[in-house]
């Protein structure tokens, strides 16, 4: 039987020396809790799973993502002795996110971990351990496995799902464009394919990438156009409005400043401006009454 690495990410997470944050325990706790990190690292760097397993109380157990459930000492070294004989070189990561102490001989530990192979890719997996304190010595009570999500801001970035699909836009003088819409994996973003035509003549394209900044805690997006500018903008939801304040550098240089709006009409019509223009810091033309088209 083929032992599958991800159900083996869960008791690595004992490695907390090296997250540095999430201990609230005093210092001999936290060192003593690092002491047992080390040992962890060393036995499962030297393949040594009869060490592995003793970290865990005598009736410790493990429960994979399936709900398979190891218990007990000797279950758990034979799970590792088939991971160590069919998976060489294998390297660990984790990220914990929390460690609390309900209790003075417990404590609850819950992060990411991660571990990769010689040759593919790494195996990632959600967890949940108990540790308890017994005779003095910090031991794994409980483990459990979850499946791993990657993290989303997606979020943040519902006000705007409506935005997704193609659209397109005819100015009254023969300017036009062609938008795209679509999520990016895992929808931490929304990527923008467009285009700008006179007349059925290409002038330019480009992608914009629109996500959440944390820090500044607003919708930022980034563009980057086919023939070297690229530009900047913030932006802010104003009822049926969408405002975007827009800083960008065009291919020769030059820096252009604008803020868009764009209005929603209906569910297949947005209405479009770009207002205080500036090119080099000198006033330039407004853009108004733009209609984009859903295509459907």
């Amino acid at each position: 039987m083929r032992i599958r690495l991800s159900l083996f990410l869960v008791p690595l997470a004992v490695l907390g020396l090296m997250a540095g944050r999430g201990w609230a325990q005093n210092n001999a706790e936290e060192e003593a809790l690092k002491k047992k990190a080390e040992a962890f690292v060393e036995a499962f760097q030297k393949g040594d799973a009869k060490t592995l397993a003793s970290l865990w109380t005598p009736e410790g157990d493990y429960t994979d993502q399936r709900g398979k459930n190891i218990k007990g000492r000797e279950a758990l070294e034979k799970l590792f002795t088939e991971l160590f004989s069919e998976n060489k070189g294998l390297k660990l990561r984790i990220n914990i996110e929390s460690v609390r102490f309900p209790l003075p001989n417990v404590a609850v530990e819950d992060g990411t971990t991660e571990v990769a192979p010689e040759h593919g890719p790494p195996s990632r997996a959600r967890y949940t351990i108990v540790h308890v304190k017994k005779d003095g010595e910090w031991q794994l009570e409980s483990v459990r496995d979850a499946v791993y999500t990657p993290p989303t801001n997606y979020e943040h970035l519902k006000p705007l799902e409506w935005i997704i699909g193609d659209w397109v836009a005819e100015g009254p003088t023969g300017e036009g464009a062609t938008l795209s819409f679509s999520c990016a994996p895992h929808q931490n973003f929304i990527i923008n394919k467009f285009s700008t035509t006179f007349r059925d003549m290409t002038l330019g394209e480009g992608t914009q990438w629109i996500g959440w900044d944390p820090a500044a805690r607003t919708i930022r997006a980034w563009a980057f156009d086919v023939t070297g500018g690229f530009g900047e903008a913030t932006w802010a939801k104003d009822g049926d409005k969408l405002v975007a304040k827009l800083n960008a550098v065009r291919r020769d240089g030059s820096k252009m400043t604008a803020t868009n709006t764009a209005t929603r009409v209906d569910a297949d019509t947005v209405e479009f401006q770009s207002t205080d223009r500036t090119m080099d810091g000198k006033p330039a033309p407004d853009i108004k009454g733009v209609k984009l088209k859903r295509v459907k």
